[in-house]
């Protein structure tokens, strides 16, 4: 099976009989009609007859290796330069498409799964079944273009359970049970984005440290359908709507997050990728380049976003006359300046890509984890310019119903720009205000904070992966003690 259409992924996801519960009841019928799913479903259909599109076929796909049909362009492990650059061409195309606010877009995924792909072989050694199932199921998500989110991050009060002496009371995420049909799992996992307009969860915790057990039954990797009975998904409250004129952002690009919950979910043995070795949850990530290769993606995004939001600040600008006043100016430059770093940083990535123990091209990684370091912090700063400049523009914003109504003649006199009409200007605003005032913005805001992990967290990746610490003390102690002979 190639690549798929918008039609069929929206037919693949109302076929699911998925446990979903919104507001304190569960969903019935197809999702794709449901108002808190419906314009993100309908934007990831457009992305996928996008690719389906004869003018972009030969930019998003490539022929399977096994089939020889054309398959998704960003699940191709690179071998090669071109084939990087291919990649990102692709994932271009599709953060064009949905401006870098969609951040669980499926090419997100699709990297994600092709890069634990390339390190299948280290599970040779833990287990020759489990290398098999994780490279049957990448060509599986390969072949039939599934749509994948992840759950990898688990509550506090499961972390903070973790493992004790008595394995039974802890409600860290783990293996309760192994029969001949599977592995039993029961645990719960925070911000499962798209859980719920995906068709297959990866599952990859990190793992409780364990003393107690040779087998450490809070160590694994799955891959599973999001139908399984057992499996629950909570979602928060949607900020999605339907006038795209009011909402023109999250009635396109509003991610569920959702709470998924294992009750004694049972994980067919072809679906473990690995068990019991918490070694090889760290090794899997390392080995396999797994940040680096996101970042490569990632970065990508965040250049679309910031073009974006650089379009949004000079459009409000002239919009009030002040596009050349020497703050806007600072502001505009200090945006420009950003994403010319951006760019730097993933071409330098791309130039400075080495070939891995196992044939495959990885991205140099500090350049990107600078990315990811940089832009988190710089987000906020950027929607605060647009806060500041729509000023009380960003309150005062009428809908689109009251231009129909019989107040709409004044809204149409009073609300006008000096080149503009009312209609038009206010519907500027309301895109400022949803990136700078309202929940579907407060919530892009805080999902770039974290979207690669904590400050601390990247901060640690980034030291640990940089290679020339001792080379750089050396060079100091060097310059000392050539000056200490000089003297």
């Amino acid at each position: 099976m190639p690549i798929k259409s918008g039609k069929e992924y929206i037919e693949r996801i109302d076929k699911q009989n998925i446990n979903i519960w919104y507001k304190g009841e569960r969903i019935e019928g197809p999702l794709s009609q449901h108002p808190a799913f419906q314009g993100l479903i309908e934007t990831q259909a457009d992305l996928y007859d996008m690719q389906c599109d004869a003018c972009y076929l030969d930019r998003m796909t490539y022929p399977s290796p096994d089939t020889g049909e054309l398959v998704g362009l960003s699940f191709l492990p690179p071998r090669n330069a071109e084939d990087l650059q291919k990649r990102r061409i692709m994932m271009e195309l599709w953060a064009n498409r949905h401006h870098g606010f969609l951040g669980r877009s499926p090419d997100y995924m699709n990297t994600a799964i092709m890069a634990l792909f390339t390190a299948a072989d280290i599970l040779e050694e833990h287990n020759p079944q489990y290398a098999d199932n994780l490279r049957r199921y990448y060509a599986y998500c390969r072949e039939h273009d599934i749509t994948l989110s992840h759950a990898f991050i688990q509550p506090y009060a499961s972390k903070l359970s973790g493992q004790n002496d008595d394995v039974e009371d802890s409600i860290a995420a783990k293996v309760v049970e192994i029969n001949d049909n599977g592995m039993v799992i029961s645990g719960a996992f925070m911000m499962a984005t798209q859980g719920a307009t995906c068709e297959e969860m990866l599952v990859f915790p990190t793992p409780s440290p364990t003393i107690f057990n040779n087998v450490n039954p809070s160590a694994f990797a799955f891959a599973v359908p999001n139908d399984l009975p057992g499996m629950a998904f909570i979602c928060r409250e949607s900020y999605g709507a339907s006038s795209t004129y009011d909402h023109p952002l999250s009635a396109r690009y509003e991610e569920m997050d959702t709470l998924v919950i294992f009750d004694r979910v049972l994980v067919p043995h072809d679906r473990i990728f690995y068990y019991g070795d918490e070694a090889y949850a760290g090794r899997l990530f390392g080995e396999s380049h797994f940040h680096t290769h996101m970042a490569h993606q990632i970065t990508t995004r965040y250049i679309v976003k910031t073009e974006f939001l650089l379009g949004l600040l000079e459009s409000l600008a002239d919009e009030q006359n002040v596009g050349l006043e020497p703050q806007m100016v600072l502001n505009v430059s200090k945006i420009i300046t950003f994403i010319e770093t951006f760019k730097a940083l993933r071409l330098a990535s791309e130039q400075g890509a080495l070939h891995d123990k196992f044939g495959y091209l990885v991205p140099a990684t500090s350049p990107l984890l600078a990315s990811s370091i940089l832009f988190p912090k710089f987000y906020p700063e950027m929607v605060e310019m647009i806060q500041i400049l729509g000023s009380s523009g960003l309150i005062m914003i009428p809908s689109e119903l009251d231009f129909d109504s019989d107040t709409g003649h004044y809204l149409d006199q009073y609300l006008k720009g000096t080149t503009s009409e009312a209609y038009d200007r206010i519907a500027l605003f309301r895109l400022a205000w949803e990136l700078g005032a309202s929940s579907f913005g407060g919530r892009q805001t805080q999902f770039e904070r974290f979207f690669f992990g904590n400050a601390h967290t990247v901060a640690y990746r980034m030291y640990n992966s940089y290679e020339d610490h001792e080379q750089l003390r050396q060079l100091i102690n060097d310059f000392i003690a050539k000056n200490n002979s000089a003297s």
